[in-house]
């Protein structure tokens, strides 16, 4: 979540429907804005959003140095991290109580169990749904990408957060449908509601499914298209096409052979995915990460892919090349 971006075309939005701005007076504005956005600040609402993006700076920044911190002391500041952020929240939501991004960057950060979660996530999205905020409103035309609004952005967060938990928690079959529903109001799909179907669907061994989702995205791969592919295979015991699924992950996904077989603690995301570059490292362990129910769910498939042919090997190498260990 590029929060600082997001104050920006918010205020820009605001000020220039009050001014009646015409396209190029709305560039100039949002440059004028982008130069100092606290000076725009003008109501409780637009207090509270850069209360949240402060929030996530000080979250991101506190990661820093993770890696050279020992278990116990990595899961302290692991609290600590996730308690400074729901303080955060709390104090945005003393500013705006509605703020939706700091609702649901409170729930994240108190870090229970997925179930319970998901029933408070769901809870939101009704509320938010009640409250009739951006996408949620009324009137909207249902031709307009809903990620075009920024207003909406919240609300798709939440459902998104809603999807990935849903996946969490091996609900398929809703991770799924809540997943198609945000590609069906926003088809740009900034927030990766794809990848979570992608998963489901393999999960729920849906070939054709997943093969239209494929389509539907003009067969444009990244780690989690690639995992969910050898996955589905894997289990409508398609051994050959998942040989071959395999060898594609591991050749196209930096590391993905070493994420696979030696899956690794991801922070909460706070609160949609970390932005990665396509095929990099960082995404195959996100997709491994998130996929890590099925793959609980399917004891099998971790021996069998170190049992392939060359796959050890390449996670071996991968670990060497990295410095990590193995």
């Amino acid at each position: 979540m590029d929060a600082h971006e997001e104050l920006v075309l918010r205020l820009a939005e605001k000020r220039s429907k009050k001014l009646g701005l015409s396209k190029n007076g709305y560039a100039e504005l949002v440059l004028a804005v982008r130069k100092d956005p606290e000076k725009f600040v003008d109501d409780e609402h637009e207090e509270a959003f850069l209360c949240v993006a402060k929030a996530l700076d000080r979250y991101e920044e506190s990661q820093r140095g993770d890696e050279m911190l020992g278990d116990d002391e990595f899961m302290a500041e692991r609290a600590r991290r996730l308690a400074k952020l729901a303080s955060d929240c709390t104090a945005a939501l003393a500013k705006d109580p509605t703020c939706e991004d700091a609702r649901l960057l409170l729930e994240i950060a108190k870090d229970d169990e997925p179930d319970a979660l998901l029933d408070r996530l769901i809870n939101l999205g009704h509320d938010i749904e009640r409250e009739g905020v951006g996408y949620a409103s009324e009137g909207r035309p249902e031709a307009i990408d809903a990620w075009d609004d920024v207003f909406s952005r919240p609300y798709l967060r939440v459902q998104d957060a809603i999807a990935r938990t849903c996946l969490e928690t091996a609900r398929y079959g809703l991770a799924c449908s809540t997943g198609q529903r945000l590609l069906a109001i926003s088809a740009s799909d900034v927030l990766g509601a794809r990848h979570t179907c992608a998963l489901a669907l393999a999960r729920l061994e849906d070939e054709a499914g997943f093969d239209k989702l494929d389509a539907m995205h003009g067969r444009h791969g990244d780690s989690w298209s690639h995992l969910a592919r050898v996955i589905l295979l894997f289990k409508l015991d398609r051994m050959s096409a998942a040989r071959r699924a395999l060898k594609g992950f591991d050749s196209l996904c930096e590391g993905g052979m070493y994420a696979l077989l030696r899956p690794v603690l991801v922070e909460p995301y706070a609160p949609d995915r970390p932005q990665c570059s396509p095929y990099s490292f960082k995404e195959a362990v996100l997709a491994v990460h998130e996929a890590d129910p099925i793959v609980v769910d399917t004891p099998d498939l971790p021996a069998w892919a170190e049992a392939q042919p060359g796959m050890l090997e390449s996670a071996q190498a991968f670990a060497q090349k990295s410095g990590f260990d193995w």
